[in-house]
C-alpha cells in the first residue's frame, strides 16, 4: 500500500482509538501503527530497490547484447570482406593457371600461305631470330634461325628460316654461304613457296660473285621448275632476251 494512502487512515485510527480506549492502550497502539508504518516503508524501499536494480540489470544486459550483436556484426563483415579475398584470388589464379596452360598449348598459323598448328614455344624462338634479322642483326638473326632449326627441325617454319639465313649472309656479303644456305631450301623443300625464292636468291648471289652464267642457269631453272610463281617474273625481267 502507498504510504501516502496509508498516513491518513493512520490518523483516522489514531483519533478513533483515542476516544474508544486508555491512555496505555491509545500508545501501544500507536506503537504498533508505528511499526506496521515502518515495515511498509522498509517493504516500498526494499521493492524500489529490487526494481531499480533489476532495471539497471535490465539495461546492462540489453548493453551487453548490443555490443555483442555489434562484435558478432563486425566479424560477420570480416569474414565476408575475407570471402570476397579469397574468391577473387581463386579467380586470379585460374586465369593466370588458363593463361600458362595456353602458352603451351599449340596454336594454329599461316606459314607461306599453308595453315599449321605451331608451340607456342617454337613461335617465339622463330619470332625472336626474325626481330633480330628485321632489326638489322645479321649475325644474331644467323644463329638465332640456325639454333631454332635444330630444336624444331619439323616445323613448318622451317624452309623460311633457312631462307632467312641465306638472306642474312648475302646481307653480310658472304656470298657463297648464302648460296649454300639457300640451296638446302631447293634440294630439301622442293615443295614450299620458299624454294623458287631460294634460286632467286642464289642467282642474286652469283651475279654479285661476277658469274652471269651461273646465275642464268639458276634463273632458267627458275623458268622452268616454277614458271607460275612471283619469283619467275623477275627471273624473266633479269634474263636476257626472255622479256
Amino acid at each position: 500500500m502507498n504510504a501516502k494512502r496509508l498516513l491518513p487512515l493512520i490518523f483516522m485510527m489514531l483519533a478513533a482509538s483515542s476516544q474508544a480506549f486508555s491512555d496505555d492502550d491509545a500508545r501501544k497502539a500507536i506503537l504498533e501503527l508505528r511499526q506496521r508504518l515502518s515495515t511498509v516503508q522498509s517493504e516500498l524501499s526494499a521493492r524500489l530497490d529490487t526494481a531499480q536494480r533489476n532495471q539497471l540489470e535490465m539495461a546492462n544486459q540489453n548493453d551487453s547484447l548490443r555490443q555483442e550483436i555489434a562484435k558478432l556484426r563486425g566479424q560477420v563483415e570480416s569474414l565476408t570482406n575475407e570471402v570476397a579475398t579469397l574468391q577473387k584470388r581463386n579467380r586470379d589464379l585460374y586465369t593466370d593457371l588458363d593463361a600458362r596452360i595456353k602458352k603451351f598449348e599449340p596454336s594454329s598459323v599461316t606459314v607461306d600461305g599453308r595453315s599449321t598448328t605451331v608451340e607456342r614455344s617454337e613461335q617465339a624462338a622463330y619470332d625472336a631470330a626474325l626481330a633480330q634479322f628485321r632489326g638489322g642483326d645479321f649475325r644474331g638473326a644467323i644463329g638465332g634461325f640456325q639454333q631454332f632449326i635444330g630444336r624444331y627441325p619439323s616445323s613448318a617454319y622451317v624452309p623460311a628460316a633457312q631462307y632467312f639465313i641465306g638472306s642474312a649472309y648475302f646481307a653480310l656479303k658472304d656470298y657463297k654461304s648464302s648460296i649454300s644456305a639457300n640451296q638446302v631450301i631447293v634440294d630439301r623443300y622442293k615443295d614450299s613457296p620458299r624454294a623458287p625464292e631460294a634460286l632467286l636468291s642464289i642467282a642474286d648471289s652469283q651475279l654479285q660473285m661476277a658469274d652471269k652464267r651461273a646465275a642464268n642457269r639458276t634463273l632458267t631453272r627458275v623458268l622452268q621448275e616454277y614458271p607460275d610463281s612471283e619469283a619467275a617474273i623477275l627471273a624473266r625481267e633479269r634474263l636476257p632476251g626472255t622479256r
